[in-house]
This record gives C-alpha cells, structure tokens and sequence, in this order.
C-alpha cells in the first residue's frame, strides 16, 4: 500500500509500478457473510468489509461505498433491494410534468449518507494514513436519469433547455456531495456517470461535458484530486472526456486500453482500469487474474496508470482473484513468473450453452445482453425501453429476455451472437442497438419490421 504511487499515477507521472484501485462495494458484504441488503444499510459492516478487503487486497485506494443511488434516495426515487448488487432505481419522480420544485430537499444528513459519513471517518482514521480514500458522486447525467427516467433521452432531442435545467440541479447535488466525502477524509473524488456512455459525442459535448467541468472545478479548489468514472463502450465520448478539468479518466473493458492511454496522456490525464470483471474476476481462476493484470500493466506502462476494475466488483468474486492481481501490481519478479509459466484456464468456447433456432420460434424475441440491470442504470434503461417497445406491439408475440453477463448463460449469449459492447439489444439474433440506448418508438419500429419479413417466409 503507498499513497504517494497512487497520487503520481493519478497526476499522469512516472511511478515504479502502477497504482491499484480495486473498486469494493457490495464485495465487501461477501467477505463478510452479509448481503448487499443488510451491507448497505450499515456503517458497522461497511467499516468491517472495507477492513477485510483492505487486508486481504493491500490497495492503495479503496472507495467508501459504489452506490450511485444514495443521491437519488434522498430525493425521493424509490429503490428496489437485491442482495447480491446495490440498490436499483424503479421510480423517477420527474416523469411526465412534475418537475424540480415537486422534489424532495436534498439534505446529506438524510437518507442513508450519515451511514456512509460514520463509516468514512471510522475507515479514514484507521487507514487514511496509509491508503487513498475515495469518495464516489453519482453524476450529473445518471443522476438526471434516476429523476427523469427514460423521458431524459427524449428530451435531449425535444426539450434541450428542459435537460439544461435538471442538469444545473444535479450539478449543485454534486457539489453537496463533493463536499461531503472531502469533509470526510476523502482524497480523490470520482464522479461516476455511466449513462454518459449511451450518449453521442455532441450530446455529451453539449449536455455533460459544461457540468462536469463546474464539478471538477470545484474538486480542484479543494485541492484534492478528480477522476471521471464511466462504464460501457464510451469510446466515441473519450475524447471529449479528457478535455474536461479531471485528472483522470477510469474505464471498462469496453475501451481498449492502448487506445485510452493514447488519447488520456495526449492531454495530461492519467487512466484507470481495465480488469475483465466477469468473463475473469467472476469466473477465472487466480492464474487467469494474474494474466489480465499483467495485460493491463504492460499496456498501461510506468506512466500515469491505475490497475483497477472496470466497475463495482461483482459481489462473489473470489478473493483469492483479487489477491493474485495485488500480487502482480506489488512484485515484479512474479509478473516475469507469471508470464513464463502460467496459461489462461478459462473456458470461452460456450459449447454447453445455446441460443435459439430464431427463425423457427412463432414469436420475436429481443434479447438484452446486460452487465445486470440491477446493478447497471444503462442496462436497467436498455431492459426498460425494450419491454415498452413490447407494449407498443401489442399486436405481435414478442418476448423480452435479458441475459447477465454475470451468469455463465449470459457470457455464452454474448459471445455466439458476437455482442463486443454491452449493453445490446439483438431481435431475433441479429444486433439492433450496441452501447446506446435507443427510444422505444425505434426499437419497436425494428420489431416489426422484423416481424414482418418472419411473416413473409
């Protein structure tokens, strides 16, 4: 654990070896025999399974807790509880003509942030000497999404001042919380907004990236440090991101990793990620873990690199995965082991999975390849438009599955109708929507026009 290489690497400097952020939420109830449920809704545990996983994956960051809808909690939306991944967004408050005035006051002494605020001061004053906390904003985009619902993307086309306005709102939501995880002890504060993923580039330019910029702003006057935290294949917006005032951009394995680096250096960012999180962390053993740490570091380099997950850790990852990726991050002479012995063991044939003969079913089937939408808001949003294009074909058998990349049957969808991008929508097998969450009018356009040539067969 060393402070002073995660702070180089994130200030884009050269470092001995990379930084190494494993990003433990809801794992750290799993290393305690708690679930996501009672996890979250105690300081108690949070403090004992940051403790556990701090001594077992000898981090030199951690964050709090990766719950990006303790934000919308306060404000009103309600949460659906799961207990194995944090809580899931199932009402937007601003749908139809309510608006901002109709919520509830956003307060961080209400909800469950006194919670998080007792267990970041107990976790800052018995490591904060030692490892770099992190303090993670739900941003602005997401958070809109959580009020606004999926009415959000329709009013980027209809309504740009109506965005404007709730974007100025969750803005100043940021700067509460900013302030709330420096009061903390909090060194780095990343503003985590995956539906910025689903977005174009003049779209991100024009509704995201002005917000981003007040937040960091703010990050920056309080002389702590900014990461922007994205999710999916964000690759046509990663540009644009590292024009913004972060310091570094974090990534998923949607974004290939060379390409990142490229781009974030070009403009003095550092970069985060971008460990497998399921097809290795999840389902590998600790020698295929070992393999995608060294991936990420030779391809990372010695200059302005964080080793981290692309996301929130699945809840049971294998410890003993994570261990061996501290392991590869702290000792070189392992790595140069591990590259002359070790071969990957997992299975990415799928053989014992199938996918269905779509042209003989009597029915259109739309399949969601998603991380998990109860854990994921662009897969939440991406379920969710696909069963409301159902609704608008009532008139045809249509049905609706979603398939996690959690689960093995998930990986196999995945890969045998070739999805390179999460999340996806495919009708009847062919790819419809890939990183980009469409209106339900289109998709349901698509439905039937497939529907139609099924018809004419």
């Amino acid at each position: 654990m060393d402070k002073n290489i995660l702070f180089n690497a994130l200030k884009c400097r050269e470092t001995e070896r990379p930084g190494w952020v494993p990003f433990v939420g809801v794992h750290g109830g799993f290393l305690i025999g708690k679930n996501a449920n009672e996890y979250l809704k105690s300081a108690d545990l949070i403090v004992e399974g940051l403790n556990k996983a701090i001594d077992l994956y000898k981090p030199d960051g951690i964050p709090i807790v990766f719950d990006l809808q303790l934000e919308a909690e306060v404000l009103g939306c309600e949460l659906q509880w799961h207990e194995e991944t944090p809580p899931s967004v199932v009402s937007h408050p601003l749908q139809g003509d309510r608006w901002i005035d109709d919520l509830s006051e956003f307060d961080t002494g209400k909800g469950r942030l006194p919670l998080i605020e007792q267990a970041g001061k107990t976790i800052a004053e018995r490591w904060g000497s030692e490892i770099v906390l992190y303090g993670l904003v739900t941003g602005p985009f997401t958070l809109s999404a959580h009020l606004r619902g999926s009415e959000l993307f329709y009013d980027l086309l209809t309504d740009p001042n109506r965005v404007h306005e709730l974007m100025e709102f969750t803005k100043f939501i940021g700067y509460k919380m900013v302030d709330f995880y420096i009061d903390i002890g909090c060194e780095v504060v990343a503003i985590v907004d995956p539906m910025t993923s689903q977005i174009s580039p003049h779209h991100f330019h024009d509704f995201v990236a002005p917000y981003l910029n007040y937040l960091f702003e703010k990050v920056r006057e309080q002389g702590v440090l900014g990461s922007l935290f994205v999710c999916g294949d964000a690759t046509k917006n990663l540009e644009i991101m590292c024009r913004t005032m972060c310091h570094q951009i974090s990534i998923d394995e949607n974004i290939p990793l060379e390409l990142a680096c490229k781009i974030a250096h070009a403009h003095g960012k550092s970069i985060g990620g971008n460990l497998r999180l399921t097809s290795v962390l999840l389902f590998g053993k600790p020698a295929d873990a070992k393999l995608d740490a060294i991936r990420c570091i030779d391809t990372g380099g010695t200059k302005g690199f964080v080793l981290s997950p692309g996301c929130d850790i699945p809840y049971s990852v294998p410890p003993e995965n994570l261990e061996a990726v501290a392991e590869m991050v702290q000792n070189a002479y392992q790595r140069q082991v591990a590259r002359a012995t070790l071969k990957p063991s997992v299975d990415d044939t799928f053989d014992d999975i199938q996918i269905p003969d779509y042209s003989s079913q009597a029915f259109i089937q739309v399949d969601c390849i998603t991380l998990d939408s109860t854990a994921c808001a662009p897969c939440l949003f991406t379920v969710d438009c696909a069963l409301k294009a159902k609704e608008l074909c009532s008139d045809l058998p249509v049905v609706v599955k979603e398939h996690k990349i959690k689960s093995r049957e998930g990986m196999g969808y995945m890969k045998k109708l070739g999805i390179q991008s999460i999340p996806a929508i495919c009708i009847d097998g062919k790819l419809a929507f890939s990183s980009t969450i469409p209106d339900a009018q289109s998709l349901a356009q698509l439905i039937q026009n497939e529907a139609r040539k099924k018809l004419s067969m």
